[in-house]
């Protein structure tokens, strides 16, 4: 059973949209995750534009990818070093640490995560 950055049972980030690596609503990630995409963040329209910026748009929906397109309140499974950057940035997202994979912290320190933290 995958875990989270507080030690326990990974849970859920999303369902609607649906999110994760393998879509399953969880931050799981395995050898096929080139990008880790193990922080369950909840979007801002700062982190929205500024992931944008850096050549990955989420806010527009792409229908032939099963893509809604993000908006401010979603909650969907970053690349761990997409946060990172933001962080340093000053535009990071708040993140959910309960679905926040244990991975999460190769790319962002515990203290920055539970910073940012909406739970825990």
């Amino acid at each position: 059973m995958a875990q989270n950055v507080l030690g326990t049972e990974l849970q859920s980030c999303s369902t609607d949209p649906m999110t994760g690596y393998y879509r399953d609503g969880c931050c799981n990630t395995g050898g096929n995750d080139v990008g880790s995409h193990v922080v369950c963040a909840v979007m801002t329209d700062e982190f929205l534009a500024f992931s944008k910026a850096q050549g990955n748009d989420l806010s527009t929906p792409r229908p032939e990818y099963s893509f809604p397109g993000l908006k401010a309140g979603d909650q969907w499974c970053l690349c761990a070093s997409r946060w990172a950057e933001a962080l340093d940035a000053g535009a990071a997202p708040r993140v959910v640490l309960a679905g926040t994979h244990a991975m999460a912290i190769e790319w962002a320190s515990i203290d920055d995560l539970k910073a940012y933290a909406i739970d825990g």
